[in-house]
């Protein structure tokens, strides 16, 4: 992990403050979550607190009370060199204060004697209401506190604000400081993909394949894959998310791998499909040039001018054009695109938002019902896909081939940056970089 930039998170509280004029939000993270006696899976944070604080660890809440004069807390554990012991470093509250930016910071044991004192006299509560049922018990907690307390002249917040709705708007806008973070994620999955087409061979097995991208993530310093890895050999890449990675890779199959790492929180998102023994038969070509040529479509629509969908709108139509031209699906292309019968092969949208979320924070239409507009600092994935099951009438030499071909595309000010271009996806460049003699 780089240097802290505590300026980066210090400024997003002041503009979620800045946004909520007058009030208290209270954000807090991810618990623990047990795995089975004694074991706990990985802790990640949740993407709200963190993106606010840069603070990682659990049992943590933010408080913004936003006013005439902003004011951020932080609740964390104590300082406590016995559980340092077993379980790693803690800052506690005195050091989290300084490394972390805030105005005033409590031991977490303080937050329900605290709370009602803060929001006694406010206006607006920002909160999750409805995201743990947990959390809305105490929150209701502390504000019937206050209510109770209303024959001594104090008001509890009459105006209850979901916060993620200013939240979403902010985290869909990248900073220099997030691009570079997801530049450096994109960079070492686009590795791990290129690595794994190195070492994939018949009869190896799916899960060989999927260690080398756990190898490629860790050896480089992410801290985790962003999501579970996709390692879907024949007919497996026609299940959308399948996940058993437990299938012997055959001679003559198509693999489909979607894997992606998280960096300092921020996710990459790749997918790429390529021949088990490194040579395109004829019908794997077809199907794959189609969707790399609805892929090309879709990104060159990438740019501030356009809308949301304005990628899955080229994308569909390249595909629709060689689903007819390969026998797939019959008619016009207006009359396929009516009917949807095109869905039979090409089921789910063309991308999504990206960042501290694999699908990240952020609306995709407007309250008036327009596909919002791309703009400078959006990072979204761009991945048209193909998947022919066995069925009636569909040309039997493309059954259980599944291909998807997915980047990650930062929306630039002219255009558009494909942060994962490094992850080799042409026809010949598979073929170069999987050929063995």
């Amino acid at each position: 992990m780089q240097e802290f930039p505590r300026q980066e998170f210090s400024s997003r509280r002041q503009q979620l403050m800045h946004r909520m004029q007058a009030g208290v939000a209270i954000i807090p993270t991810a618990p623990e979550v047990a795995r089975n006696r004694d074991s706990h899976y990985p802790y990640r944070f949740d993407s709200y607190f963190y993106y606010l604080t840069g603070f990682r660890e659990p049992e943590s809440v933010v408080v913004l009370v936003a006013g005439p004069e902003n004011k951020s807390l932080l609740f964390c554990r104590d300082k406590d060199i016995e559980r340092e012991i077993w379980d790693g470093f803690r800052y506690g509250p005195e050091a989290a204060k300084e490394v972390f930016g805030f105005d005033e910071t409590y031991s977490i044991s303080q937050l329900d004697e605290l709370l009602p004192k803060i929001l006694a006299n406010q206006p607006s509560l920002f909160f999750s209401l409805g995201a743990d049922a947990g959390w809305d018990s105490k929150v209701s907690g502390w504000l019937n506190t206050v209510r109770a307390q209303t024959r001594s002249g104090i008001q509890a917040p009459t105006t209850l604000v979901d916060v993620r709705q200013h939240l979403d708007a902010m985290r869909l806008v990248k900073s220099p400081w997030e691009i570079d973070v997801m530049r450096r994620s994109a960079a070492i999955a686009a590795s791990a993909h290129n690595r794994a087409m190195q070492a994939v061979q018949p009869g190896k097995w799916e899960y060989e394949i999927e260690a080398e991208f756990l190898h490629e993530f860790y050896r480089s310093g992410a801290q985790a894959p962003a999501y579970t890895s996709i390692v879907a050999g024949g007919a497996n890449a026609c299940t959308l998310h399948y996940n058993a990675n437990n299938a012997v890779l055959r001679d003559g199959d198509m693999l489909l791998i979607d894997a992606g790492c998280e960096l300092d929180g921020y996710a990459s998102d790749i997918t790429r499909t390529f021949p088990v023994n490194g040579r395109f038969s004829g019908s794997q070509k077809d199907l794959y040039e189609l969707v790399l040529a609805a892929q090309a479509a879709a990104i060159a629509s990438v740019n501030p001018q356009q809308h949301w969908n304005a990628p899955h709108e080229a994308a569909l139509e390249v595909l629709v054009d060689g689903f007819i031209h390969y026998g797939l699906c019959q008619g016009s292309r207006d009359a396929v695109l009516e009917s949807g019968s095109y869905r039979q092969f090409y089921m789910h949208r063309t991308g999504h938002w990206l960042g501290l979320d694999v699908h990240d924070a952020g609306e995709y239409k407007t309250p008036a019902g327009e596909w919002v507009m791309l703009q400078p600092g959006h990072v979204l994935t761009v991945e048209p896909g193909c998947y022919v099951r066995p069925a009636d009438k569909v040309p039997e030499h493309f059954w259980n081939i599944g291909i998807r071909i997915e980047d990650d595309v930062l929306v630039t000010g002219n255009g558009h940056e494909v942060i994962t271009a490094a992850a080799v996806k042409s026809v010949s460049d598979i073929e170069t970089l999987m050929r063995r003699t």
